[in-house]
C-alpha cells in the first residue's frame, strides 16, 4: 500500500511539473511587473522631437496602471537614451531585450535609427511599436508601424498643393535631410510627379546633413527656381535643422503666398521651438493635430496637461501634443489591449492579437491595426501653421485609409504584398508562402522587407 501511495504521490508531482510547462510562456511564474522599453533620443539633434515621445509614453503606461495594469500586473517603463547616434540605437535595443528583459519596446524616430534596430528586433524576436511617419517600403514581423506610410501623408499633401485650393503648384522642390526617409520618400514622389506630367526640369531636389544650420545658399536657389511658375516645396528636413530653414526663410521674405512649405516633419512640438510669426500659413501634413475640436482630443490634451504639471515637465503650460505623440499613445494602448486578449505578454501571441485592435484615437477616428501589414489604418490632415505655432485645417479624408507598405509608384514596388496572414505570411512577396499558388523560394523575400535606397 505504501508503495502504490508513493507511486501515485511521484505521478502526481510529475502531473503538477507537466501542468506548469504546458502554461504559456510566463503564465506560471511571472508576478512582477511587466517591463516596457522606450527608446528615444534624449539628447542631440533629435532630441527636439523625440523627448515629448518619451513622456507621452510615460504618461500612457501611469493611465494603463491607473486602471489595474495589464492581466493584473502593473507595466515599468526603461528609458534608454541612444542620442541620435544610429548605432547606439541598437545598441540600447539589444540591452532592452537581453539585459532588462523588456516585453516590448516603443521608439525610433527616423528611418535610419528603426533600420539600425530591426536587425536586433527580429534576431531575438522582440517587438518595436515604431510611431512617426516613414517612406514605406518595409514591413516586418517584428514591428507595428502607428505613423503614416506615404499614401497618408506625403501623396495626398502634394496633390493637395496641385489642387486650386493648394495654390496648383507646377514646379517642384523636395528638400530633406540626407538619409533613408527624405531619399525614399523623395523617389516615390517623384515617380508620382512625373505620372501627373511634370518634368524632371521642374523638380529640384536638395539634401542636407543632420544638424545643418546655414540655409541660405538653398533658400536663395529656391528663390531662383521658383521664378516664372507656381512653386511649392516639399520638406523632409528632420531634427533641429527647421529651426534655422524656416528662419531662413522669413530672413528672404519668403511667404506661404509666395512659395508654400509643406513639411512631413514639422508639428506642434518643433514649432515651439520657432518664432512662427513668419510662418503663417506655411503647410504640414499629419494624420492628427492638436488644434481638432471633438470630446477625444480635448480629453487626451487635459490629461497630457495635468501629467505635464503633475512631473513639473521642462517647458510647463507651453507643453503640446503633436501627431507622434498619438500614434505612441495609440501604440501603446493596442499592445496593452492585444496582451490582455492573448492573456500573456509572450510576443508571438501578443503579434497575432495586436492585428485588428482598435482605438478610438485623439483624431477622433476609430483606429485600426492592420493584420496584414502591421500598419494603421489613419486619417490625412493638412493644416496651414498659425502665429501662436499651432494649425488651422485646410484638409482632411473623409475617414482613415489603409496603408502601403509598398508604393505603387516605384514599378519595382508596384507587385510587392506586406501580409502576414495565412497564407501569405511575409513582408515582401509576389506570391503566398503556402497553399498551391506558393512560390518558389527565388521568387520572394523572407522576413523583413528593407528598403534598398
Amino acid at each position: 500500500m505504501k508503495a502504490l501511495i508513493s507511486r501515485l504521490g511521484g505521478l502526481a508531482l510529475c502531473a503538477i511539473v507537466a501542468a506548469a510547462f504546458a502554461l504559456p510562456a510566463g503564465a506560471a511564474t511571472d508576478k512582477g511587473p511587466i517591463k516596457i522599453g522606450i527608446l528615444h533620443s534624449l539628447s542631440g539633434t533629435m532630441a527636439i522631437s523625440e523627448t515629448s515621445l518619451k513622456d507621452v509614453a510615460l504618461m500612457t503606461i501611469d493611465e494603463i496602471n491607473a486602471n489595474g495594469g495589464v492581466n493584473g500586473r502593473q507595466l515599468e517603463a526603461v528609458v534608454v537614451d541612444p542620442a541620435s547616434d544610429w548605432p547606439l540605437f541598437a545598441e540600447k535595443a539589444r540591452e532592452l531585450i537581453e539585459q532588462h528583459k523588456v516585453d516590448v519596446v516603443f521608439g525610433c524616430w527616423t528611418s535610419v535609427s528603426r533600420k539600425s534596430v530591426l536587425p536586433v528586433f527580429e534576431e531575438l524576436n522582440g517587438l518595436l511599436f515604431y510611431p512617426v511617419q516613414y517612406e514605406g517600403e518595409e514591413s516586418s514581423r517584428n514591428v507595428f508601424y502607428t505613423g503614416a506610410a506615404p499614401n497618408q501623408q506625403a501623396i495626398p499633401a502634394v496633390e493637395y498643393l496641385m489642387s486650386e485650393d493648394g495654390g496648383g503648384a507646377k514646379r517642384w522642390v523636395l528638400l530633406g535631410t540626407d538619409y533613408v526617409y527624405p531619399r525614399t520618400t523623395n523617389k516615390i514622389l517623384r515617380y508620382f510627379l512625373r505620372s501627373k506630367g511634370v518634368a524632371d526640369s521642374d523638380i529640384m531636389e536638395t539634401y542636407t546633413p543632420f544638424g545643418h544650420s546655414d540655409y541660405q545658399t538653398i533658400v536663395a536657389d529656391i528663390k531662383k527656381f521658383s521664378a516664372g511658375k507656381p512653386t511649392a516645396v516639399v520638406s523632409t528636413i528632420n531634427g533641429d535643422s527647421n529651426v534655422p530653414f524656416y528662419k531662413e526663410l522669413g530672413a528672404q521674405g519668403i511667404e506661404a503666398d509666395d512659395i508654400p512649405v509643406v513639411a512631413f516633419s514639422v508639428g506642434e512640438d518643433e514649432l515651439r521651438g520657432m518664432d512662427t510669426s513668419a510662418l503663417v500659413g506655411h503647410l504640414a501634413a499629419w494624420n492628427y493635430f492638436m488644434s481638432i475640436d471633438n470630446a477625444e482630443n480635448k480629453d487626451f490634451i487635459k490629461k497630457w496637461k495635468a501629467y505635464v504639471k503633475k512631473h513639473n515637465l521642462p517647458g510647463g503650460d507651453s507643453r503640446v501634443t503633436s501627431d507622434p505623440m498619438e500614434a505612441t499613445y495609440i501604440g501603446i494602448k493596442m499592445w496593452a489591449q492585444a496582451a490582455e486578449q492573448a492573456g500573456t505578454t509572450d510576443v508571438d501571441a501578443v503579434r497575432q492579437a495586436v492585428g485588428g485592435q482598435t482605438v478610438v484615437s485623439p483624431s477622433g477616428y476609430t483606429i485600426t491595426m492592420d493584420a496584414a501589414n502591421h500598419h494603421l489604418h489613419k486619417p490625412v490632415v493638412i493644416g496651414e501653421m498659425t502665429a501662436d505655432g499651432q494649425f488651422d485645417i485646410v484638409w482632411q479624408t473623409d475617414g482613415p485609409i489603409r496603408a502601403e507598405a509598398w508604393s505603387p509608384h516605384i514599378p519595382d514596388s508596384a507587385s510587392k504584398i506586406a501580409d502576414w496572414t495565412y497564407p501569405w505570411v511575409c513582408g515582401n512577396c509576389t506570391k503566398p508562402r503556402f497553399g498551391p499558388q506558393s512560390s518558389a523560394r527565388s521568387d520572394r523575400t523572407e522576413g523583413a522587407s528593407l528598403a534598398t535606397n
